[in-house]
């Protein structure tokens, strides 16, 4: 299946080791033309638009371990068998319940020196004030390094509210998040050691809009907070900031019922398009079905859904299936911790066929274009995905580097061996709305999406069709994907 140009070393065939850094391969003519086939029937297709529309529209929100998530694993079992996908099926697994309580924004207003409400919502995680709610005066940190090197011995924050006022800044890669998310993730376990009641964070987002950002915290040792955690959108965030700046005192109160519920059921939802000659052997992409509860999840990650459930269904409807066998995951309860990947990655230890995901993917980043294709793949198949980004470049896309990962749903997977590919999109203005009111249809725009399903039928076609192990060799290493 490969036509391959060779400047030294050995062709890498069905497993064959191959050390060489200076050879080409070339696909062949029949492989390249169907996956060239494939991408100009996706970019007229609008069949991944009417997959994230019905799931929006027909389910909406989708918060991990409601009933509304229940809703999308029989909605996700429906579509797939619709769209022709066989071995359809739902994992279970067990999860622990977070709701923020009656309404997704919270009470929360500064009481002096200028009373006025805030836009503010809890953060995944996050503890519930008394039941009469709480007033106190705020703690005013511009970063979290400042509250990092708070001094300890210090009581000053014993009853205070603890205010974390760190900004995030918007890029292509959206390498900003992380970097801004350490506030959302740790500020409260560094709050409540010294004696705070209750955090408040400016949003971990880049929108300018009033929409508070949530997200879930970070849970050192299995360890809950026992205080409110809350997010206030940007303009409030600013509001703050000024009066701050004046020099007079913040006293604010809060009031939620934020908490965790109990122990429910959650699943990931699997659809295959079976190999031809190697059904065993399993090419794994997908996205995840959950939401958060404040918008309808159409960017994060309804688009991820639909992308590679149509891009699948596509490759499914080639007189010939490629020869390993396609599996769509569509995960469950990842907002809330990878829950359900983490789930599905040890059901293949148990099930004994982790060895036979010769390569994952996730599309987990909205829904606007594809620049840059990376990998995490064997030294000796570097060669083959040189080849495929040669076929991906018609539709504006870089080949990028070998030290990416999969998507956040795929972590468990690659630290476990599993190779991974990354179609990496354009993320400029994904933290406009990711995670609050603002992630809805209307941001999609219809041509960037067919861009993604094309590229995704693309690749994926490509890795199911080649005989090609992406596993690094013994004398090989790996790089690990990060955490988002």
């Amino acid at each position: 299946m490969l036509r391959t140009l060779v400047a030294a070393g050995v062709i890498g065939l069905a497993g064959a080791t191959v050390h060489a850094q200076d050879e080409r391969y070339e696909l062949s003519d029949d492989v390249a033309g169907t996956a060239r086939q494939l991408a100009e029937t996706a970019l007229e297709s609008d069949l991944a638009y009417e997959i994230v529309e019905s799931l929006t529209t027909e389910v909406g929100p989708r918060l991990a371990g409601t009933p509304q998530e229940a809703r999308a694993r029989e909605w996700g079992v429906e579509t797939l068998r619709e769209l022709g996908f066989e071995n359809v099926r739902v994992e279970e697994f067990a999860l622990d319940l977070w709701t923020r309580g009656e309404t997704i924004y919270e009470d929360v207003a500064i009481v002096s020196p200028y009373p006025q409400p805030v836009y503010a919502t809890s953060l995944g995680g996050a503890g519930s004030t008394p039941e009469a709610g709480l007033e106190a005066e705020i703690v005013f940190f511009d970063s979290y390094d400042d509250l990092l090197t708070f001094d300890d011995a210090s009581d000053a924050l014993e009853g205070k509210l603890v205010y974390v006022n760190d900004r995030m800044v918007a890029s292509r890669t959206g390498e900003g998040y992380g970097w801004a998310n350490r506030k959302r993730r740790s500020g409260w376990v560094e709050a409540e050691n010294r004696g705070a009641v209750g955090v408040i964070v400016r949003s971990v987002g880049t929108s300018s809009h009033r929409f508070a950002h949530t997200g879930m915290m970070g849970f050192p040792d299995e360890r809950m907070p026992e205080i409110p955690v809350v997010a206030v959108s940007a303009p409030d965030a600013d509001q703050i900031e000024r009066i701050h700046e004046s020099g007079e005192p913040i006293v604010m109160s809060l009031n939620t019922n934020a908490g965790w519920r109990g122990e429910v059921v959650s699943g990931n939802v699997i659809g295959e398009i079976p190999g031809r000659e190697a059904p065993e052997e399993i090419v794994v992409i997908g996205g995840h079905l959950d939401s958060w509860d404040l918008g309808t999840g159409a960017l994060d990650d309804g688009a991820g859904v639909a992308i590679t459930m149509a891009a699948a269904k596509l490759i499914g409807d080639l007189d010939q299936h490629p020869r390993r066998t396609i599996r769509v995951v569509l995960f469950g309860a990842e907002e809330v911790g990878l829950v359900g990947a983490r789930a599905y990655a040890a059901a293949r230890e148990e099930d004994g066929t982790l060895d036979n995901h010769v390569i994952g993917s996730e599309s987990d980043f909205g829904a606007r274009e594809i620049w840059r294709f990376d990998s995490n793949v064997g030294e000796h198949a570097l060669p083959v995905m040189d080849a495929m980004a040669r076929e991906l470049a018609f539709l504006g896309i870089l080949r990028g580097d070998n030290e990416g990962g999969g998507g956040p749903d795929m972590i468990p997977l690659q630290y476990a061996g599993v190779p991974m590919a990354r179609l990496a999109q354009n993320g400029e203005d994904y933290f406009n709305y990711h995670h609050t009111p603002d992630d809805t249809l209307d941001k999609i725009d219809e041509d960037e999406l067919a861009q993604n399903v094309a590229a995704w039928a693309m690749f994926t076609y490509m890795a199911a069709e080649l005989p090609v192990d992406f596993r690094p060799q013994d004398d090989e290493g790996t790089s690990e994907d990060e955490a988002n």
